[in-house]
């Protein structure tokens, strides 16, 4: 089948919703979001802690949450890109309390403020422990009840269209990359349709499927970032992978595994080692309260010297009930599974968490391949350089699905169909042995990502997480090139693309900056003499 549609969104996150709201008011042509499961599994709904932005002037202003994104970005940071977010953060809080999302205020209306790690301000946003959730809930039903929007729930991006799907040589080095839409898997057919299009807008979100612990769901296999790469489009900053410091150490739980917010040490959380030691204070003046990168390297060298599988996060010295008010969700968790907060440490460990790189992009969205724009995590707009700050990352999404949007509303025009895109080809059956063989590698490659590509890396961890996805990479392809299509094999090429390029840029980096640290170039850029 052939479908045509003038802006085809491929992800269902708050910035793929949030464009497609912003584009379907403009009513310039048909609207289609292609979800790889239901609209609602999005990393965006597991975000507990919230979204910054300057609010109360009385205090906070622009410079400080500038200075805060740099100072947390290791200055990497693309200074432009960090202005544009923090300064147009405001307006895009407006237009979400517009679509229905609200945020928990004061008994006078004021916003209810958190500080979170990093931030010099009270400035987060939120809506109890659960404010992604409250996100993707106002923006859920926005969409679902806006008619001009399609919305094709369970079907997978396989690749972008490009001319190389019409026989065209395609490089790096070639300078007009166009793309032409996608190919997408129709789960109740098993079929690949072709969704041709004028604007194609990749919002994937992340990658932390990759690893084998992660506080984004299953589906966070880096599908935007390789299809990209493999399309020939800018990839960039894939070695700065956020680990969260503090996910709820449950086994049995890893894809989600349930996140602590960084909200409960703000709140006066206080790390310690099972014994009830506290050691923040051997790494930074800051405590608990420095930023993630510096806590998750803290709690992992602490595992490693004592030979734990978790510290302990501890909230036991807090109010009772002002600590079940606040983060209700946290208190119910924590309980399903014995623990009583008020009264017990809570089991803590890092996850990967967010991909502070991936599709280079403009103040636009805009990426390296024409008519395609990337936005929300899958994108790298500069803002978060080596490190995101807490809370950046939802405000980021929503601006730049408003720059996104305006700029394509604007250019749409300019585009036509391109109905010499041939069919998929669709030669090719899948046995349940070969079912077996992509679990298998999908396995290997979070073992591979979490064992020499994690929080402490070195040049003999890399090399030798290369030579293994190397050896993934070529038997996956041809087990591609011979079996029909399936969600589950193109999710593994892509989980392997994305893994080689995490390893490959890590590899390249020869200093320890931001979230990025190995033990070959322990020195700091700025600390070399």
């Amino acid at each position: 089948m052939v479908y045509k549609y003038d802006f085809l969104i491929i992800g269902s996150g708050v910035a793929g919703m949030s464009y497609a709201l912003k584009v379907a008011r403009a009513h310039k042509g048909k609207v289609c979001m292609i979800c790889k499961t239901s609209l609602n599994e999005a990393n965006t709904y597991f975000a507990q802690g919230g979204v910054a932005s300057v609010t109360n002037l009385l205090k906070d202003n622009f410079k400080k949450h500038i200075e805060d994104t740099m100072i947390a970005g290791d200055y990497i940071s693309d200074p432009k890109a960090v202005e544009q977010v923090v300064t147009m953060a405001p307006e895009q809080i407006k237009e979400l309390v517009n679509w229905g999302v609200s945020f928990d205020r004061k008994d006078n209306g004021e916003f209810d403020l958190h500080r979170e790690g990093g931030h010099s301000e009270f400035r987060i946003l939120h809506h109890a422990d659960d404010t992604g959730a409250e996100i993707q809930r106002g923006l859920m039903e926005a969409v679902r009840s806006n008619p001009d929007i399609d919305i094709k729930e369970n079907h997978f991006a396989v690749e972008i269209i490009t001319q190389h799907h019409l026989g065209a040589r395609v490089t790096r080095r070639t300078p007009y990359i166009n793309c032409y839409g996608a190919y997408v898997l129709d789960p109740d057919t098993q079929k690949v349709d072709t969704y041709l299009s004028k604007v194609t807008v990749m919002c994937t979100g992340g990658c932390g499927a990759v690893y084998q612990t992660t506080t984004n769901p299953v589906i966070a296999t880096g599908d935007g970032e390789a299809m990209v790469y493999r399309a020939k489009g800018t990839v960039q900053d894939m070695e700065f992978v956020q680990f969260h410091p503090t996910s709820l150490y449950h086994p049995g739980e890893t894809h989600p595994a349930y996140l602590i917010t960084e909200a409960m040490r703000g709140y006066g959380g206080i790390l310690r080692l099972p014994n009830g030691e506290s050691f923040m204070e051997k790494y930074d003046k800051r405590l608990s309260l420095a930023p993630r990168d510096i806590v998750a390297r803290a709690i992992d060298r602490e595992m490693k010297t004592h030979g734990l599988d978790h510290v302990c996060l501890d909230v036991t010295h807090k109010d009772p009930e002002e600590t079940r008010h606040h983060f209700p969700n946290i208190y119910a968790k924590c309980l399903s599974i014995g623990i009583d907060i008020t009264k017990e440490y809570i089991p803590v460990r890092p996850a990967a968490h967010y991909m502070c790189g991936g599709i280079k992009v403009d103040l636009n969205g805009c990426s390296s391949i024409n008519r395609l724009y990337a936005i929300g995590e899958c994108s790298c707009t500069g803002l978060h350089g080596g490190n995101r700050l807490a809370s950046n990352s939802l405000i980021e999404a929503v601006v730049y699905a408003e720059t996104a949007a305006r700029h394509s509303i604007e250019h749409v025009d300019e585009y036509d169909f391109n109905d010499k895109v041939p069919d998929w080809n669709d030669d090719g059956t899948m046995t349940n042995e070969e079912q077996v063989l992509i679990t298998q590698s999908v396995k290997e490659v979070g073992e591979i990502m979490s064992n020499y590509v994690g929080i402490v890396r070195s040049d003999l961890r890399l090399k030798r997480a290369w030579d293994r996805l190397d050896l993934l990479y070529e038997e996956t392809e041809n087990l591609f090139k011979r079996v029909k299509v399936s969600k589950e094999l193109c999710e593994l090429r892509n989980m392997i693309n994305t893994g080689y390029l995490i390893t490959r840029m890590a590899i390249e980096r020869k200093e320890s900056r931001g979230l990025h640290y190995t033990i070959d170039y322990p020195v700091h850029a700025y600390d070399k003499k």
